[in-house]
């Protein structure tokens, strides 16, 4: 049985495809299907009006910038990425879709930069090139060595687990599920003998019932439970009901961490029974710098959440937010005005928590 205390770095959409596959060594073919843009190079160039040159190509740790030295001082015992882009060199792309993600499994070395333990994959950009594309990012994500969740060749791979031990002893197990109101098609959904994600309609009573029984199935004592849910829009801080119901479920069932997102920017943090459940990472690698009408989301800024976790318990000890900053498509520390920004808008959606400022610049809680 494991014991102590171990601490998870969770964080948002990492968006490798299209603009940011093109300032890599390896860029794949930057043709595009949206409605305004058919090439991923003009993605970069939006970027570079708004902030300066993009030294492309770029080494593969660029679009993490200084995200890697804060992880490396944090040194968190597991790493949980929300990989919101195909890994494909297929050009098949979905029908009925407006935008497509995928990056060159050449730049892969841009993911494992981060060292990630694990990759969620229950998201709407997947299986933006179809099934073929979908094998192709597992196959791909396989060979360097990474472990997925959300996605798999059939159903009993995508709804299970991925699992990481830490040097502590105890386990991480990882649940992702991918839910129709983050624009999951059905027809993605993993069955009996397709690949596909782990698709839900909605967080429903009895989806969350069928979490908690698959969750109660496999662990073991010590182990700390994630269930990581891309879910609902892009913008805004409200947070439906139905969510909430939904992750107070998992927490009751015994769910020790949820990990939510899907929108552009973060949003509430809530501890539930000592439990840490995070409704919005928002993003955190993407290429959308440069593009307009949403600036009061202030989507440029990037946080990354360092929950320690009691093994054994699940109660969360501690949570850590780092606030980066998006420009020129890589990760620099936000200044401190950024930061009281984002404090105070923290503070103002997730309700009876207080957001504090660590001595350091990091956002904390205290209850």
């Amino acid at each position: 049985m494991g014991g102590g205390v171990a601490t998870l770095f969770l964080c948002g959409d990492v968006m490798l495809g299209r603009g940011v596959d093109q300032i890599l060594a390896h860029p794949g073919d930057p043709a595009l299907r949206e409605d305004w843009i058919r090439d991923a190079r003009a993605y970069v160039e939006l970027a570079q009006a708004a902030n300066g040159p993009i030294p492309a190509p770029v080494p593969a740790s660029w679009p993490w910038g200084e995200a890697l030295s804060m992880l490396a001082e944090a040194a968190p015992d597991v790493r949980i990425v929300n990989l919101e882009t195909s890994v494909t060199r297929s050009d098949a792309f979905a029908p009925g879709k407006a935008v497509h993600y995928r990056m060159n499994p050449a730049n892969l070395p841009a993911l494992t930069a981060a060292r990630p333990d694990i990759c969620v994959l229950a998201n709407n950009h997947v299986l933006d090139f179809g099934r073929a594309g979908l094998l192709e990012t597992l196959d791909s994500l396989k060979a360097v060595g990474l472990r997925v969740a959300g996605a798999g060749r059939d159903a009993g791979a995508a709804y299970a687990p991925a699992v990481c031990p830490t040097a502590g002893g105890s386990r991480v197990l990882v649940f992702a599920l991918g839910a129709a109101s983050s624009g999951i098609p059905p027809s993605w959904a993993a069955t009996a003998d397709l690949a596909g994600v782990a698709h839900v309609c909605g967080p429903t009573t009895e989806v969350a019932a069928a979490t908690v029984e698959r969750v109660r199935r496999v662990r073991r004592p010590g182990d700390i439970v994630v269930v990581s849910v891309h879910w609902g829009s892009n913008w805004g801080y409200h947070v439906p009901q139905q969510q909430v119901r939904f992750a107070h479920t998992l927490v009751d069932g015994g769910v020790d961490v949820v990990h939510g997102h899907s929108s552009h920017h973060p949003r509430p943090v809530e501890v539930y029974r000592d439990r840490l459940i995070l409704y919005g990472c928002g993003d955190f690698v993407d290429d959308y710098e440069g593009i307009s009408g949403y600036e009061q989301y202030r989507d440029d800024l990037r946080v990354a959440y360092l929950a320690s976790v009691e093994a054994g318990t699940g109660r969360l000890t501690d949570l850590r937010m780092r606030v980066l900053r998006a420009r020129r498509m890589r990760l620099e520390p936000a200044a401190e005005e950024d930061r009281d920004w984002l404090r105070e808008t923290l503070q103002r959606i997730s309700g009876e928590l207080t957001v504090t400022t660590e001595p350091d610049g990091t956002l904390g809680l205290t209850r």
